[in-house]
């Protein structure tokens, strides 16, 4: 199931970039590389989950560092030119990063690459945990839960974080609750309008912050991610 499920995941990341890199106008040979990236981006989580039995990268092995053996091992990008191939490694080793490279210290291909991706994944990662959200009591996934404990508590770095705006670190998460705090968090890591957009018309904010205790820090963060999502994405 789990790894039908990353399988799944895949696919709709690539629909996911195809769809931003239209709205930037990117031509085919752009575009194509960016459905590779996103395609490979997750290759990692099959031999993770094979060798661990988890998605829980503390606990095993960065995915992404994974995926980068596999795609050596396998040389699939062979294909590519050289200049391609680098670009594809450094997204999908940058994907899951707390943040990006300063644009100083890298080249802006990659990053551009490197944005269509991470923006990509969260839409489709939103939508595969809203959906399970949503439907958790018929069927449990510890897999997607980072097998943390359900409990009503909350750390409070990730509510402090949200109000200031900044990505939380994953190395903190303690609870399952902590975990959603940190989902809602990825909206500071947008690089895109057309994201902004899909963030509003899917109502990610809305259907996370429904299955999150009902306490004043939780209605503060709803306000505050309300007024973000409404300024940013409509500057």
């Amino acid at each position: 199931m789990n790894i039908r499920l990353k399988e799944e995941h895949s696919l709709r990341v690539c629909k996911e970039i195809l769809q931003l890199g239209r709205s930037l106008d990117l031509n085919q040979n752009a575009l194509r590389l960016a459905e590779i990236i996103a395609l490979f981006h997750d290759i990692g989580r099959f031999e993770q989950f094979r060798t661990y039995g988890t998605f829980n990268d503390k606990v095993s092995e960065n995915h992404a560092t994974l995926g980068l053996k596999v795609l050596e091992e396998t040389n699939i990008l062979s294909r590519l030119t050289k200049t391609q191939r680098s670009i594809a490694c450094k997204a999908i080793g940058y994907h899951n990063v707390r943040k990006l490279p300063d644009p100083a210290d890298e080249n802006p291909d990659c990053l551009l690459y490197s944005k269509l991706l991470r923006d990509a994944d969260k839409l489709d990662i939103w939508r595969v945990v809203t959906t399970y959200y949503a439907q958790r009591h018929k069927h449990r996934n510890p897999a997607l839960e980072l097998e943390l404990p359900d409990t009503p508590e909350y750390s409070l770095c990730f509510v402090e974080d949200i109000l200031n705006n900044r990505i939380s670190n994953s190395h903190n998460l303690k609870t399952y609750n902590d975990l959603k705090l940190l989902q809602l968090g990825w909206i500071f890591d947008i690089n895109f309008t057309r994201t902004f957009h899909h963030i509003q018309q899917r109502q990610i904010i809305e259907k996370i912050i429904t299955t999150l205790p009902d306490t004043e820090d939780i209605r503060k963060i709803q306000n505050h991610l309300k007024e973000y999502l409404e300024k940013t994405g409509n500057s």
